[in-house]
């Protein structure tokens, strides 16, 4: 492991996580345990080899293990209970990342996925009430749900479950309304979203 040679607690962490796509390695595993072939995939442009390396490296730290997974034999990686503290630090960084957001994708790669821990770490430092509310959100590909109680929101595939709403927009405006950088009223006036069902409900999450 290459050394900073500082005894500071930001430099140490660095030495764990601060390669390139290491904590792009955590965030996927934040979402779900994974086999090597799905990091592979929530991964674009990583190369096979450095994956590799970087599993081992992280393994080595203790951010996370290899386990078998439910399903027979098949060998996943998931996070050590140190490395899911990775949470709250990843979480900071994507609200801290709203302003580069704000330009759109410009031709960079999207997971649907990647919905499932960027929006709820911007709401919930936003949102004060949360009632329980269901919204389906409609961005191309399979449908997802973002699902608020009083503890918290998380977003996943659709469960069959009934929604209050249906919210259909590109994955930027959702992350925009979920940042509060773009407004309902602004984004329904420019033609950017379409809401089916209760708009009041997507009115007290998103546009708090």
């Amino acid at each position: 492991m290459r050394s900073y040679g500082q005894y500071c607690g930001l430099a140490r962490s660095l030495e764990v996580v601060g390669d390139r796509w290491n904590l792009l390695i955590v965030r996927q595993l934040l979402i779900a345990p994974a086999r090597y072939r799905d990091l592979i995939d929530g991964l674009p442009g990583i190369a096979t080899n450095l994956l590799a390396d970087r599993l081992r490296d992280l393994e080595t730290s203790g951010v996370i293990e290899r386990r078998l997974a439910s399903a027979g034999s098949v060998v996943e990686y998931a996070l050590t209970p140190w490395g899911a503290e990775l949470r709250r630090p990843i979480e900071s960084l994507i609200r801290w990342s709203t302003p580069l957001m704000l330009r759109g994708p410009e031709g960079d790669s999207f997971r649907p996925e990647w919905l499932a821990l960027a929006v709820p770490a911007l709401l919930d430092t936003r949102v004060e009430v949360r009632p329980s509310a269901a919204i389906g959100l409609e961005i191309g590909g399979p449908p997802l749900q973002l699902r608020s109680t009083p503890s918290g929101f998380a977003v996943g595939p659709h469960d069959g479950r009934a929604l209050d709403a249906t919210v259909r927009a590109d994955p930027a405006c959702i992350l925009g309304l979920a940042a509060g950088a773009l407004t309902l009223s602004d984004a329904r006036a420019l033609g950017l979203v379409e809401i089916d069902g209760d708009e009041s409900v997507v009115r007290t999450v998103l546009a708090a």
